[in-house]
C-alpha cells in the first residue's frame, strides 16, 4: 500500500526501534499503536543510555574528579539538545523535572495567585492540566474557568472575551490533544493571553513528538514536554519558560544545587534552571532526552509531522470501513495528530483492547486521563490508537483487520 507522505525507507527506520522485531505470545508480530502513551526507543538512546552507565557514572556538579567532570558535561549537553530542539533563546530557560506532570505542577505551585484572579484552561486537557489548577485556585482563592468543545471537537473560541479577560493570570492549554488529536491555535490563544497581561501554559507533550515545537514562534511563556513519549526515556520531563519569568518564580522544592547560600537563619537561591532541580536529578535519563530530540532532528521534525498525517488519514479511512465505529474528534487529518479514539457499538473499550491484544496489537483502552473531554461527548471511556514515525499501513490494515474480528468474536450486529 502506498500512501503519500510517508517517511521514505519505514523499514529501514524501523530497524532503528529494537523492540518493533518482536512477536509475543503466540508468535504474532507487535503492532504497536499506542505511542501516544509512551514511544519506542531507537538503539540509539539505549546505547547512549548504556555507555553513560558503564563508563562515565557519577554525580553531577558535586564530584571533583574526572568522572564527574564526564557526568556534568553529559547532563547539561542535553540541556544544550533540548534547547536547540525548541529553538529556545537560552539554555537557562530548559529545566530538566521528573516529567510535564510535575512541570505543570511546579508552574501551578509557583505562579502568584490570589482572590479575584482567574485561570482559564480547556475542556480537552489531560488530567495533569486541570487537576494541578483545580488545586491551584482552591489554594490561593481564585477562579478556575475553561474553554468548553465543539461538536467535532474543536475548542470553543466564541466566548474567548468573557473567558479570558483583565483579571486573568494564566491561561494553560495543550497544543495536540491526548484524546481527540485536535491541533489548537497555539499562536492566537497565547496572544489572548499576551493582550490581558496573563501568561501562557503550554502542554506540548503529544506536540513536540510530531510536529516542530518552536517557543520563540509559539510566542509562549511556558512550555511543557515529558521524554517518554519523545523516543526518550520515562523520568525525564521538560519545563521551558521564558528566562526572567522563571527567575520570577520561587524555588519549587528545596535541597543542594538549587541554592546560592545557605545559612541557619535563611537561604538565596540559584538562578534558572538549577533553582528548580534541587537533589541529584535525572542524569542517565537527560543523557537519553538528549539522544532522543537529537534523532527527532536528524530524521526532521517536519517529515515526521507529514509522516504522521498521511498515517493518521489512512488510519481515519480505515475505521470509518468498521460497522459501529464512531471516531472521537476532528475527521480531517490536517486538523489532529496522531491519537485517534473511537468506540465501537457493542464492546466496552477494554474488551476491544483485550481482543486486539490477542492479535498483537497494542492499543489503550479507558479515559486516557481526559475524562471531561469523553463526558462532554456522553461516553465513559473509549478505544484509543496512536501512531508514531514508525508506524506503516499494514499495522493500520492489521487494526482494522482487528477490529472486524472482535465485532465477529461479540457477535455484534
Amino acid at each position: 500500500m502506498t500512501v503519500p507522505g510517508l517517511l521514505p525507507d519505514l523499514e529501514v527506520l524501523r530497524k532503528d526501534f529494537p523492540i518493533l522485531s518482536r512477536s509475543l505470545a503466540g508468535g504474532v508480530p507487535l503492532v504497536y499503536l499506542d505511542s501516544a502513551n509512551t514511544s519506542q526507543k531507537p538503539q540509539v538512546v539505549i546505547d547512549a543510555m548504556v555507555d553513560h552507565l558503564e563508563r562515565h557514572n557519577a554525580n553531577i556538579a558535586r564530584a571533583m574528579h574526572q568522572l564527574g567532570a564526564e557526568s556534568t558535561e553529559a547532563y547539561e549537553g542535553a540541556r544544550d539538545r533540548v534547547a536547540a530542539f525548541l529553538n529556545a533563546p537560552s539554555r537557562n530557560e530548559v529545566v530538566f523535572t521528573k516529567n510535564a506532570t510535575e512541570a505543570l505542577n511546579l508552574l501551578a505551585r509557583t505562579i502568584d495567585l490570589g482572590p479575584g484572579d482567574n485561570v482559564v484552561i480547556t475542556e480537552m486537557e489531560h488530567h495533569s492540566n486541570i487537576v494541578s489548577w483545580q488545586l491551584a485556585c482552591e489554594r490561593a482563592g481564585a477562579e478556575l474557568r475553561w474553554f468548553g468543545l465543539t461538536d467535532d471537537g474543536h475548542l470553543d473560541l466564541s466566548e474567548a472575551d468573557r473567558l479570558v479577560d483583565e483579571n486573568t493570570k494564566v491561561v494553560a492549554f495543550t497544543w495536540v490533544s491526548n484524546m481527540l488529536g485536535t491541533i489548537n491555535p497555539v499562536g492566537d490563544l497565547c496572544a489572548r493571553a499576551r493582550a490581558v497581561g496573563a501568561v501562557s501554559v503550554v502542554d506540548a507533550s503529544q506536540a513536540a513528538p510530531q510536529l516542530p515545537v518552536d517557543v520563540q514562534e509559539a510566542g509562549c511563556d511556558f512550555l511543557v514536554f515529558t521524554g517518554h513519549k519523545v523516543t526518550g526515556p520515562t523520568g525525564i520531563g521538560v519545563l521551558w519558560g521564558r528566562e526572567e519569568l522563571l527567575n520570577e518564580l520561587p524555588p519549587f522544592h528545596g535541597g543542594g544545587e538549587m541554592i546560592e547560600t545557605v545559612t541557619m537563619e535563611r537561604s538565596t537561591y540559584a538562578a534558572a534552571p538549577h533553582r528548580f532541580e534541587a537533589g541529584t536529578p535525572p542524569i542517565v535519563e537527560a543523557v537519553g532526552l538528549g539522544a532522543a530530540v537529537d534523532y527527532l532532528g536528524h530524521i526532521g521534525l517536519e517529515r515526521i509531522h507529514a509522516h504522521e498525517q498521511a498515517i493518521t488519514g489512512y488510519a481515519l479511512e480505515g475505521l470509518q470501513t468498521v460497522p459501529g465505529v464512531t471516531i472521537l474528534g476532528p475527521l480531517d487529518a490536517a486538523e489532529r495528530g496522531g491519537a485517534v479514539s473511537f468506540e465501537l457499538e457493542g464492546v466496552h473499550p477494554h474488551d476491544v483492547a483485550t481482543v486486539l491484544d490477542t492479535r498483537g496489537i497494542a492499543v489503550r483502552a479507558g479515559h486516557h486521563c481526559a475524562k471531561p473531554a469523553h463526558a462532554r461527548f456522553g461516553v465513559q471511556s473509549s478505544t484509543r490508537m496512536s501512531s508514531y514515525l514508525y508506524t506503516t499501513p499494514a499495522e493500520i490494515d492489521a487494526l482494522v483487520e482487528g477490529l472486524h474480528y472482535t465485532r465477529d468474536y461479540f457477535k455484534v450486529g
